[in-house]
């Protein structure tokens, strides 16, 4: 979330392939929730089998514990933002469900998140699911040597706000990746092309788009969930990267996330918009 400044620390090649690996542990646990999730199933069934997997891997799950937040992943339906959390309830038949995953090993972090679509999703969320995806790449292309912080926030506000006319959440941003979940800098959704810091080499950054189908406004339960003011649905996809001089390295992956959702028939799949114009 947007407040207090942090440290920015650059990585070594080193800490990248720690934090990598972390990365791609988180993927694998989304990849297993992307074979399971569908109507009837729960958040909490989800979450137990991801921390599992996690905690097989020797590692701990990254968000357990971390600001009081009492489960592995962040579940969050429908109108929910960010950080809900994996209750009994069952999902049904036309919900979005938005899960966010982190991991700690050696003293590091990794961090993702992916929508799910379950069954029979209107086509306009599916369209805000597509486009929230979208955007996410159009800020990982600026994330590279010599760009500013700012050129990342104007990419996905401009593809999804102004050009789609969906609401950019203000007070949660993307951040930094490293001996701490959340480090610095601040990775805003929205922003001024050639405003904040300079980019160099070995920054590790969580890229987040958080877009809501209605307003941008969104307001905060006593448990720490966040939701749409308006009720409307809100997507989310997360990758964690590394600032490099030519192309940004995803550490990450959603590529076996999208090939398992494309075994689930209680599933329907976020097809990538950017590669079909392309």
């Amino acid at each position: 979330m947007a407040g207090k400044k942090k440290n920015i620390i650059y990585k070594t090649d080193e800490e990248v392939e720690l934090i990598r690996k972390n990365c791609l542990m988180v993927s694998e646990a989304l990849t297993l929730v992307a074979s399971i999730i569908g109507p009837g199933v729960s958040g909490k069934k989800i979450d137990e089998q991801a921390e599992q997997l996690i905690r097989d891997n020797g590692a701990i799950p990254g968000f357990k514990g971390l600001y009081g937040f009492p489960a592995t992943l962040c579940v969050s339906v429908n109108e929910e933002v960010v950080h809900g959390i994996p209750y009994n309830h069952e999902f049904k038949d036309g919900d979005i469900v938005s899960v966010d995953c982190g991991v700690y090993l050696n003293d590091y972090y990794g961090d993702a998140a992916y929508t799910f679509c379950i069954g029979d999703v209107d086509e306009k969320v599916m369209e805000l699911c597509r486009v929230t995806k979208a955007s996410l790449y159009k800020g990982i292309e600026q994330a590279v040597v010599g760009k500013r912080v700012g050129d990342i926030g104007f990419a996905i506000q401009n593809y999804t706000e102004r050009q789609h006319r969906y609401g950019v959440v203000r007070e949660l941003v993307g951040h930094g990746v490293g001996r701490a979940l959340h480090e610095g800098p601040e990775v805003p959704n929205y922003g001024r092309r050639g405003k904040g810091m300079v980019m160099k080499d070995g920054l590790v950054i969580a890229i987040e788009p958080m877009i809501n189908l209605g307003k941008k406004d969104v307001k905060s339960f006593e448990d720490g969930t966040v939701i749409t003011k308006d009720n409307m649905p809100s997507a989310h996809y997360e990758h964690t990267v590394v600032v490099r001089k030519d192309k940004a390295d995803i550490l990450s992956n959603h590529g076996p996330i999208e090939a398992a959702i494309l075994k689930n028939p209680n599933l329907k799949e976020v097809i990538d918009i950017l590669a079909v114009s392309a």
